[in-house]
């Protein structure tokens, strides 16, 4: 499988990479609400993955009703100690009440939480948009490119974590 991106990643994850293929596991954690932006996000990540060659197993996906979820699952893959990063996604998009602005500060300062606590990497892809319409164009089109960032992220912390 080609690489989507061969030069977005530094001389030092592609030498960890080289080095610690085989060990290196990541898991995804994607929010199942806002699918038409959630979902685009995942693939792009899980693809970037494979076409960097990680086996299939060691990417470990899984998926929560939400944003608000997402911390949780997080904490719980960073406290297994299998993976060498963590990747969060999700899609938040403001509605009519405040309840958009608790959520978004919600899952920002438990990710980050579980990242200080656990010393773990985790790639914070939760868009917060305004509408549907700023939420698609957050993707970075059809192929899911923040995932794939997310995904090229999660590489170079772990590296800068060996």
């Amino acid at each position: 499988m080609a690489i989507l991106f061969q030069n977005d990643l530094s001389e030092r994850a592609q030498h960890f990479l080289e080095q610690h293929k085989a060990k290196i596991q990541i898991a995804i954690v994607c929010g199942q609400f806002n699918p038409h932006v959630t979902e685009p996000l995942l693939q792009g990540a899980v693809d970037r993955l494979l076409s960097l060659e990680l086996a299939p197993e060691h990417i470990v996906v899984t998926r929560v009703p939400g944003a608000i979820e997402i911390p949780v699952l997080v904490q719980k893959h960073a406290r297994s100690g299998k993976f060498s990063a963590i990747i969060a996604l999700g899609a938040v998009i403001r509605g009519e009440t405040s309840h958009y602005d608790h959520v978004c500060d919600a899952v920002t300062q438990g990710c980050t939480r579980v990242s200080l606590d656990e010393h773990i990497p985790v790639l914070f892809g939760v868009l917060t948009a305004d509408n549907d319409e700023q939420a698609l164009a957050r993707i970075g089109g059809s192929k899911g490119h923040k995932g794939v960032y997310c995904a090229d992220g999660a590489i170079e912390m772990a590296a800068l974590m060996l």
